[in-house]
């Protein structure tokens, strides 16, 4: 797969169910243009550059490339034990000046395996050892260097709640409790909007100037909602806890896990808080998850709360993304809430909904095309993965 020339960014995908996951909704008989990386056309009898190269899909069934709203992919590298594990700085409960781009490898077989099973694009970054952990990227997953797969960074601020940072500090200092936790969450952002004070309040005195604090430099953004909080949250009264941090602070904020999020559905959508779900896989691992349902999700959706669905890879791999979210349509989740959860409701939930998550003219070429519907039929395989007009999998 590395060899894949990424010069070839034009492509004309034929003879495939389209779903747009926009506007056009389903183009039965369809076909996706891209044109250097970026869609060019969506529809029927589209006119393709001279030479173009052709994908078949066979009637297949064509989507927008899917999308993991939140996983660790890179930073807990798989199969190579505390080598390979740069997710969570344990000596500090407060480090939003940690940066996840610094401690991602972008060689790690995972983004292989990603590409393989449709998923192009991922937000990753530090655990949830910290009340607050550091930044959160989204990247492609195909490249060599992170300069190369990086679409946004910082992406967000990632916090947690619960029993992840109270079972790091708890035996040596603070946070021992879920009071401690939010404490010290509130700490940081009430410095952090007094530092930016003092600096709006300085501009053009230098001499006037807080000393440079890099952890309070990191949340500048946050405290000025310009930048995206995922907060880990898995029990119900964590989730409002974060949710009555954010309107202290103004905060921008998507609730990731919510393992509790479908008994206070109403509460969650009356707050109108984007649902970052899972991962669903396996038995619940600590008394935080022992609620958590694939049902949940059409719980939600049914109370009128917008989500999406995550691997949290290493909790799951990337090609159980699609699987997780064809078992919640089965559990009460629409199909086409279903799709949505991993492609343009995602989107939504990292603010990339203007590249990515539908297939319309201007966003990036990603696209993921199976041999049928892998919402509707768990058996479904990913044959092509197209990346920025690249085909990085292709079986037909």
């Amino acid at each position: 797969m590395r060899g894949v020339d990424l010069l070839q960014r034009t492509v004309h995908i034929k003879n495939g169910t389209v779903a747009t996951m926009g506007p056009q909704g389903v183009v039965a008989g369809g076909e996706v243009l891209i044109v250097d990386g970026r869609i060019a056309g969506v529809g029927t009898g589209l006119r393709a550059p001279e030479g173009c190269p052709v994908i078949d899909a066979g009637g297949g069934f064509v989507m927008p490339g899917i999308i993991d709203a939140h996983s660790h992919i890179g930073i807990f590298e798989t199969g190579i034990g505390e080598a390979g594990v740069d997710g969570n700085e344990e000596h500090d409960p407060v480090t939003p000046h940690m940066r996840g781009l610094d401690g991602i490898y972008p060689l790690d077989p995972e983004f292989g395996r990603a590409c393989k099973a449709g998923v192009t694009c991922v937000a990753t970054g530090p655990g949830s050892a910290n009340p607050i952990g550091g930044q959160f990227l989204a990247m492609k997953t195909w490249g060599r260097t992170m300069e190369e797969m990086v679409i946004r960074e910082p992406l967000a601020m990632k916090i947690a709640f619960g029993e992840n940072p109270k079972n790091v500090y708890g035996r040596s200092q603070t946070p021992a409790t879920r009071m401690g936790v939010a404490a010290l969450i509130r700490e940081a952002l009430y410095k952090a909007r007094e530092y930016a004070g003092k600096k709006e309040r300085a501009q053009g005195a230098p001499d006037r100037l807080p000393p440079f604090d890099m952890k309070l430099e990191a949340l500048i953004p946050v405290v000025r909602g310009e930048l995206l909080v995922k907060a880990h949250a898995h029990r119900a009264d964590d989730i409002m806890t974060a949710i009555r941090i954010a309107e202290e602070f103004g905060l921008k904020m998507t609730i990731e896990h919510a393992s509790e999020g479908h008994l206070i559905a109403e509460e969650l959508a009356r707050k109108n808080r984007i649902v970052i779900l899972g991962p669903f896989t396996g038995f619940a691992h600590k008394n935080e998850t022992r609620y958590q349902d694939e049902a949940s999700a059409g719980i939600l959706e049914k109370a009128g709360v917008k989500l999406a669905i995550m691997t949290d890879l290493p909790g799951m791999h990337e090609e159980n993304l699609v699987v997780c979210a064809g078992i919640c349509r089965r559990r009460g989740l629409s199909e086409e809430g279903a799709l949505r959860a991993i492609t343009l409701h995602a989107a939504e939930a990292l603010g990339l909904s203007g590249r990515l998550g539908s297939l319309e003219e201007g966003k990036d070429g990603d696209v993921a095309v199976f041999d049928k519907n892998p919402v509707r039929h768990l058996d479904a395989a990913c044959i092509c993965t197209v990346l920025d007009g690249a085909a990085v999998h292709r079986e037909i």
